[in-house]
C-alpha cells in the first residue's frame, strides 16, 4: 500500500500534498536523512534540511545522493501537485549538477521544485538546492511518469 493509497485515492495530487504539509507526513526515506516538506503548492514544492557529517563521503563532503534525494523530491512532489485524483508519479530521469561542496558547516538547504511542462503522461520541473544566503550548491531537471494507481 502506498501513501496516496492512505490518504485516499479520491485526492488529486495536491490536497495529497497538502495533507502530507500540514500533518509532517513523510515517507521513510524522508525520515532517515530528516528532509522536510515545508511548502507546496500548484507546480511547486519546497523542502528543508540540515545535513551533517554523518551524510559524508570518504572527502568529507555531503555525499551526492542526499542532495541529489532533495532534488528528486522537490521535482517529484512539484510534479504531483499536477496530477488529478487516482494517478501518481514515477521518476523517469534527474539529471542533477552539483555547484559546490555541502558540509556540516553549510547550514540549512533549500530546495526549491517547479513544473516547468505538464502533460497527461509525462510532466517535467527542475529545482535549485540553494543555502540561508542564497547560494547555489545543485540544480536539476527531471521529467516523471504519470500512470494509475488501482
Amino acid at each position: 500500500m502506498t501513501m496516496t493509497h492512505e490518504l485516499g485515492l479520491h485526492l488529486n495530487g495536491l490536497e495529497q500534498l497538502q495533507i502530507m504539509l500540514d500533518q509532517d507526513l513523510r515517507c521513510p526515506i524522508a525520515k532517515t536523512l530528516d528532509i522536510k516538506m515545508v511548502e507546496a503548492e500548484d507546480g511547486r514544492a519546497v523542502f528543508e534540511a540540515t545535513p551533517d557529517k554523518h551524510l559524508y563521503n570518504p572527502n568529507y563532503f555531503v555525499h551526492g545522493g542526499f542532495s541529489a534525494t532533495m532534488m528528486d523530491f522537490a521535482c517529484g512532489y512539484a510534479s504531483m501537485s499536477k496530477i488529478p485524483a487516482g494517478k501518481s508519479v514515477s521518476t523517469i530521469d534527474l539529471k542533477v549538477s552539483y555547484h559546490r561542496p555541502i558540509n556540516k558547516d553549510t547550514g540549512l538547504l533549500r530546495a526549491e521544485g517547479i513544473v516547468t511542462s505538464s502533460g497527461k503522461r509525462v510532466i517535467f520541473s527542475e529545482a535549485k538546492l540553494i543555502d540561508q544566503d542564497g547560494r547555489l550548491y545543485v540544480s536539476a531537471t527531471s521529467s516523471v511518469l504519470v500512470f494509475n494507481l488501482e
